[in-house]
């Protein structure tokens, strides 16, 4: 079941391109990049999707440093509240709805939402509140995109839009809105409802969280980073946003300043093993191989069973020169999970170095060549190894 409100989004990047610079190296690591939505207490950004980088341009806003030591203050509800404070007996039941939503208790949020409606039925919250409790149960990842075809998410989805209809001044309505379309792989629309989103609660961090993620959707990863800066800088105690902060920095090529939102978010929840794996991720980016295996090994003691953690742990692995722990690695990922793409190629490039197991090597990039056809790494390390496996001439 989907958690309270919807904590986050991965939007799958492309992080590298086509090519091997060596017989047994990929030529831009097979990485795993995830790229997360909202930012809550709980929600993140991990390697998983390999992600095109964006290229980088200057944001609006200043950029967060994270050198100071993590404000104590507590971080802010992730729930937008929709209960106006007015104090008639309508919006009470909205805001009990809004504090079962914010707890957890979904059953009880839409016993209130629904009171709520039969006594103030030109009210548009308790109508955004029902939407929001039926996206949370809809039971769909928390991916973008992965909501295609969900009658729930559509239904929520239509809700929401005729609330904002009704009522075009009120902005949570265009949050949830907003969230709904993220889920149903409408990049543009959710970017419609979130911009005016912002317009309308411009202090709102969640706000400009969720389009900072349907901005990286569309591949404006600078114009995320604008948005994910002020999401921080709204909200310094989240741990989250700073994570997913980190990762749009990634994308645009900013790489020493997105190590220091991972530490950031590092510090303030060490616990987490996508924190992590993602400033591991990052850590490769800088060189800093002997660091980046120890906080990707910190991330699969944590969370053993996540088959990107493995595969990226594996990268640095083989960066080291470590071939037979990252082929266990590498292999344990894809029994995890034997269609992470980016596994499949990196486990062929370090079979490739030795002639006697090249042949295995050609197995891993047709698996990887039947689940992803037009990825254009796998057509480079092919014909690589067509070179390594063509006798020269005598």
């Amino acid at each position: 079941m989907m958690r309270r409100t919807i904590e986050a989004f991965f939007v799958a990047l492309s992080a590298g391109c086509a090519g091997a610079s060596g017989p047994a190296v990929p030529a831009s690591g097979a990485v795993q990049t995830e790229v997360p939505a909202n930012a809550a207490r709980s929600a993140t950004a991990s390697p998983s999707g390999n992600a095109t980088k964006a290229s980088a341009t200057a944001s609006t806003s200043a950029p967060t440093t994270a050198a100071s030591v993590a404000p104590a203050a507590p971080s802010r509800a992730m729930t937008i509240r929709l209960s106006s404070g007015s104090g008639d007996s309508g919006d009470a039941n909205v805001a009990a709805g809004d504090e079962a939503f914010e707890r957890g208790d979904l059953t009880q949020a839409g016993k209130y939402y629904e009171v709520a409606r039969t006594l103030s039925p030109k009210d548009v919250a308790p109508r955004v509140g029902l939407a929001r409790v039926r996206l949370a149960l809809a039971g769909v990842p928390l991916d973008y995109g992965s909501a295609k075809g969900s009658k729930e998410v559509s239904v929520a989805a239509g809700e929401l839009a005729m609330a904002v209809k009704a009522a075009p001044a009120f902005g949570p309505g265009y949050v949830e809105l907003g969230r709904a379309r993220l889920l149903l792989g409408d990049a543009s629309g959710a970017i419609e409802a979130l911009a005016t989103a912002t317009q309308l609660l411009p202090d709102e961090p969640e706000a400009h969280s969720q389009l900072g993620v349907a901005w990286l959707a569309t591949g404006h990863a600078d114009r995320a980073v604008s948005e994910l800066e002020r999401a921080v800088k709204l909200d310094p105690s989240s741990a989250a946003r700073h994570g997913n902060l980190g990762t749009a920095l990634l994308m645009v090529g900013r790489t020493k300043e997105a190590v220091a939102e991972y530490e950031v978010r590092v510090r303030m929840d060490d616990g987490d093993a996508r924190a992590h794996s993602d400033l591991g991720t990052a850590l490769l980016g800088t060189q800093d191989l002997p660091r980046a295996l120890s906080e990707l090994q910190r991330a699969v003691g944590i969370d053993p069973k996540r088959p990107a953690f493995r595969s990226n742990l594996g990268y640095a692995l083989q960066q080291l020169g470590q071939m037979d722990a990252a082929i266990a690695e590498y292999r344990d990922a894809l029994r995890l999970d034997p269609n992470l793409v980016s596994a499949w190629i990196n486990l062929a490039t370090v079979l490739a170095r030795n002639p006697k197991t090249r042949a295995q090597a050609r197995e891993a990039l047709l698996r990887a060549q039947s689940l992803s056809p037009s990825d254009p790494r796998v057509k480079a390390n092919l014909d690589e190894l067509d070179a390594l496996q063509t006798p020269g001439p005598k």
